[in-house]
C-alpha cells in the first residue's frame, strides 16, 4: 500500500530517527585544547577528586577513557564546571603521559595488573618491627616493584619500642636503601615525622605496607590537618584491620611535597615484572652482565656476574641481594 501521494514533497516524507542519535557518527574526537590540567587526589566509586588551581573539583571520566584509565597521582585534562561548588561535576577528557607507574597483581599467577599510583618518584615501604611481625618477603617484593617502576625506595620501620631494628637493617644493608626508624613516642612528639619528612621534600611519595603497621598513623603525623581513621592489630591473627579503603594524595605542609596513603596490602604479586629490568637498580653490577649468555636470569651457573664479583669488581653481598630479589617471585611472602 502506497503511503504517500504520487509526487510527495519534503513535508510528506517520514524520516525514521536514528536510535543512536541524529548526528552522523564520526571517528574524529574533540581535542579539548582548552582543557585545564588537574591532579587526581583520590578515586571513589567512579568519582575522582582533582586539584585544579588550588581547589578541589569532583569529576567523572569521559566514556572513551575506560573504567580504569585514571588513578591517584595522574595528571589529567578536565573540562566543564571547574568551580568546585557543591553538586557540580566536571569531566576528565584526557590522561597525560605518566613519568612512572607503580603496579601490582593479586598474586604471581594473576594476569591482571592493578595500578597503585601514577607519577610517584619514591616508594616508602612501611613495616612494623613487631605487632605485626615484619615480613621480609613482602619488603623484597615492594623493592622489586619499586625498581621496576623506576621509583627510589625508602624503608620506614615503625614500633621500634617493641623490637630492635638491627637484624632487619643488616639484611638490607647491601642494598643501600635509605631508612628511618620510628616509635610511638617519637610519633607523638613529632620527632619521627620530622625525620621522615626530610626524605619527602619536593617528592611525590607513595606509602605501602600491611594493615596495622602504622602507615596511616605516620601519614597523619606528617599531615596533621587531614587525619584519617586508624585501626588496630588483631591479637589472635596478628594482622591489622583495613581502615584505609582508597588511596589519597595529600600535600605536605608548606607545599614541600606529596604523600600518597594507600590501603593496606595482604600480598604484592609480581606477575607483571620483567626480571631483566631489576638489574638496572644495581648499577655497580650492570657492567658485569656483558659476558652473560643471552636471556640470562643472573641466577644460573653460566652467569658472568659470579666471576666478575669474584675478581673484586663489586661486593658479593650486592650480588646476593640481587639474586634474593630476583627469586622473590618463586617465594610466597610468608616463607
Amino acid at each position: 500500500m502506497r503511503r504517500y501521494g504520487k509526487n510527495p514533497d519534503e513535508d510528506d516524507v517520514r524520516v525514521r530517527p536514528n536510535r543512536k542519535g541524529n548526528r552522523p557518527r564520526t571517528n574524529i574526537r574533540p581535542k579539548h585544547e582548552d582543557a585545564t590540567e588537574g591532579l587526581v587526589l583520590t578515586v571513589d566509586r567512579g568519582r575522582l577528586t582533582c586539584l585544579i588551581d588550588g581547589r578541589t573539583v569532583t569529576a567523572m571520566k569521559a566514556r572513551e577513557l575506560g573504567r580504569k584509565s585514571a588513578v591517584v597521582g595522574d595528571r589529567v585534562a578536565v573540562v566543564g564546571d571547574l568551580s568546585g561548588a557543591k553538586d557540580t561535576l566536571a569531566r576528565i577528557v584526557r590522561v597525560e603521559a605518566r613519568t612512572s607507574t607503580l603496579r601490582r597483581t593479586a598474586d604471581d599467577d594473576d594476569p591482571f595488573e592493578r595500578v597503585v599510583v601514577a607519577n610517584a618518584d619514591q616508594l616508602a615501604i612501611v613495616t612494623a618491627l613487631a605487632d605485626p611481625e615484619p615480613r621480609p618477603r613482602l619488603i623484597d617484593r615492594c623493592l622489586v616493584a619499586a625498581y621496576d617502576a623506576g621509583l627510589d625506595p625508602l624503608l620506614v620501620l615503625t614500633k621500634s619500642d617493641l623490637a630492635s631494628a638491627d637484624a632487619l637493617l643488616e639484611s638490607y644493608g647491601a642494598l643501600g636503601v635509605p631508612y628511618v626508624v620510628t616509635n610511638r613516642d617519637e610519633l607523638a612528639d613529632g620527632g619521627a615525622a620530622e625525620r621522615v619528612r626530610e626524605h619527602l621534600t619536593d617528592r611525590m611519595t607513595a606509602f605501602v605496607g600491611h594493615s596495622g603497621v602504622g602507615k596511616t598513623t605516620l601519614v597523619n603525623a606528617l599531615v596533621p590537618e587531614r587525619r584519617r581513621a586508624t585501626g588496630h592489630v588483631n591479637a589472635v591473627t596478628g594482622r591489622g584491620r583495613h581502615t584505609t579503603t582508597s588511596a589519597l594524595a595529600l600535600p605536605l605542609p608548606g607545599g614541600s611535597g606529596w604523600v600518597i596513603d594507600t590501603p593496606g596490602v595482604r600480598s604484592f604479586g609480581l606477575a607483571h615484572i620483567d626480571p631483566s629490568r631489576v638489574i638496572h637498580a644495581f648499577p655497580d653490577l650492570v657492567p658485569g652482565t656483558d659476558g652473560c649468555p643471552r636471556a640470562c636470569s643472573h641466577d644460573e651457573p653460566d652467569c658472568a656476574l659470579d666471576a666478575w664479583v669474584a675478581d673484586g669488581h663489586a661486593d658479593p653481598a650486592r650480588l646476593y641481594s640481587l639474586r634474593r630479589l630476583l627469586a622473590t617471585r618463586e617465594r610466597r611472602e610468608g616463607d
